[in-house]
C-alpha cells in the first residue's frame, strides 16, 4: 500500500514535508508504519502549484529514497499547496505513467489502496471513461481511472466530493460483480490549485489511515498518510467514511458513503 502527504497553507519548502520529519514521505518509503508493507519503493510523484492554474508535476520510477533529484527539487521549490507520493504496486507495471499524483487541467489527485480483482474488469472500467477524457489515460492503474471517472463527474457539475463518490460506487460495484475483495479500499487526496481534499473509505472494516494537523508556526494544513512525527500527540484521524475540505485554516468534514442506498 502506498503512502501520501499533502500539505495547504504558507508556502514552504517542500522538503519540510517530503525530506525533513523525523517521519517524512522519504522515511515512510523505507519504514511505513501504518501499510500492509513497510516498503514503498515502486516509484514516487510530486505535484505543486505556484504561478500557473495547472499544477507541476515530477514523477519517477526510482525509490524515492535513493533519487538525488528529488531531494534537490524539494530543497529548492516552495509552494503553499502540494501533494506528495511514494508508491507500492498492487499488481500494475512499475513506471512513470503509473506513478501518482495524476493530473488533468487544474486538478491534481493521489490514491492509495486496491480495488478489487481489478485486472479481471479492467477494460469494462476503461470504458466508462468518456471519450472527451480517455486521452488522458496513460498508464494502466485502478487509480487513473479512478481519478478520471471523477473528472467526469466534475466536469458534468458535481462538487469533488460527489464526483469521487460516484467513480468509487461505479468502480466498486464493478469489483463486486467480477472482481474479488476487498472490493474497496482508499485514502486520497486531492486539489484543485485553491482547496485540498482528503476522503477515507473502505467496503470492509479496513480503510487506510488518513490524518490532519494545523500547524500554527507554519500557518498551513498537513494531511498524510501517518503523522511526520513520532510522538506528536496532536494529529487527528480522519474516520472511516468521511471526507475533509480545507481551505485556509477551515477543515470541513462531510460524510462519504458511495455505498448507501440509490
Amino acid at each position: 500500500m502506498c503512502r501520501w502527504a499533502a500539505y495547504l497553507g504558507k508556502e514552504i519548502f517542500i522538503e519540510e514535508v517530503v525530506i525533513v520529519p523525523g517521519h517524512s514521505l522519504v522515511h515512510q518509503s523505507q519504514e511505513a508504519e501504518e501499510a500492509k508493507t513497510a516498503i514503498n519503493a515502486d516509484g514516487f510523484g510530486l505535484a505543486w502549484y505556484d504561478h500557473r492554474a495547472e499544477p507541476g508535476l515530477y514523477r519517477d520510477v526510482l525509490p524515492a529514497w535513493s533519487d538525488p533529484n528529488l531531494r534537490a527539487i524539494a530543497r529548492q521549490v516552495k509552494s503553499g499547496l502540494f501533494l506528495a507520493h511514494v508508491r507500492a504496486s498492487t499488481g500494475s507495471a512499475t513506471s512513470r505513467d503509473n506513478c501518482h499524483p495524476f493530473v488533468h487541467k487544474g486538478w491534481s489527485f493521489m490514491h492509495n489502496g486496491q480495488i478489487g480483482g481489478f485486472d479481471q474488469f479492467r477494460k469494462k472500467a476503461d470504458m466508462l471513461i468518456p471519450e472527451a477524457l480517455y486521452g488522458e489515460r496513460r498508464g494502466a492503474t485502478d487509480s487513473e481511472v479512478l481519478f478520471l471517472l471523477m473528472q467526469a463527474g466534475i466536469e458534468a457539475g458535481q462538487d469533488a466530493v460527489q464526483a469521487l463518490s460516484g467513480a468509487v460506487r461505479v468502480l466498486e460495484d464493478l469489483s463486486k460483480a467480477h472482481g474479488g475483495t476487498p472490493h474497496m479500499r482508499l485514502s486520497a487526496a486531492f486539489s484543485d490549485g485553491t482547496a485540498l481534499w482528503a476522503a477515507r473509505y473502505a467496503s470492509d472494516a479496513h480503510a487506510p489511515s488518513v490524518y490532519y494537523r494545523w500547524s500554527h508556526t507554519r500557518r498551513g494544513w498537513a494531511v498524510v498518510s501517518e503523522p511526520l512525527e513520532h510522538g506528536e500527540g496532536d494529529w487527528t484521524e480522519l474516520p472511516a467514511g468521511h471526507a475533509a475540505k480545507f481551505v485556509g485554516d477551515r477543515v470541513e468534514i462531510l460524510r462519504f458513503t458511495p455505498s448507501a442506498p440509490r
